[in-house]
């Protein structure tokens, strides 16, 4: 990982679950790692949920005063350039498609300075709706892209069916990964699999994560 990594993709892709998992891998590696809660679209499932067990783990959280309420005007009150300052590992949620990546916008010139450090990973999940097809996925790459003044580093497949996810179902999606790194020109950094399954898996550059968001459109 990067100094900063920023987690993009379609509503239920699995932002926020790889992005606690990339937490949790970086404070085990002994960093100071601080998360950015920038999912201002969806109020359910949010990096945010996870503030008392980052705390436990000595993760710092850095959210919107409104996550957690009802409010539908967020307040963004953190300095990008200081924690990226700060903190060994800097990890940003942001919220989902391109409705999401206005907020990410906001800091586009601030972030810019690290360019040097900084990956922007596009999440893709084949058992999604809309994103389906690599065509689909990359459209929507571009919507993000646009919308938050920011290009993509890396794809990240994170293929999967929630509980029901099967070696089978991952090793399956390695077609579609592949096809969307070819049309974008992105390397697929890592393909994601659940812990229990990963000695299943035959494929490369796997990344073992752990389900922290049991909702299962949002794993």
């Amino acid at each position: 990982m990067k100094k900063i990594t920023v987690v993009t993709g379609h509503y239920g892709s699995g932002k926020t679950n790889l992005s606690v998992n990339l937490a949790v891998d970086a404070n085990n590696k002994g960093k100071n790692v601080a998360v950015v809660d920038l999912d201002l679209v969806n109020p359910y499932f949010r990096t945010a949920d996870f503030k008392d067990y980052f705390e436990n783990i000595g993760v710092k959280l850095i959210a919107p005063d409104f996550a957690n309420s009802n409010l539908d005007v967020p307040s963004i009150q953190f300095d990008i350039e200081q924690l990226a300052m700060n903190e060994d590992c800097l990890i940003i949620d942001v919220g989902g498609d391109d409705a999401g990546a206005f907020a990410l916008g906001r800091f586009a010139d601030a972030l810019s300075l690290y360019s040097s450090e900084l990956d922007m990973l596009y999440v893709i999940n084949q058992r999604r709706y809309l994103t389906e097809n690599a065509s689909d996925a990359v459209s929507l790459m571009y919507e993000i892209e646009n919308a938050s003044r920011m290009k993509h580093t890396a794809i990240v497949n994170n293929t999967n069916l929630g509980p029901e996810t099967t070696a089978e179902i991952i090793t399956k999606s390695a077609e579609f990964a592949r096809k969307v790194s070819q049309i974008t020109g992105l390397p697929l950094a890592f393909t994601t699999c659940p812990q229990e399954i990963c000695e299943l898996i035959d494929m490369p550059d796997i990344f073992p994560v752990n389900v922290f968001v049991k909702a299962l459109w949002d794993l």
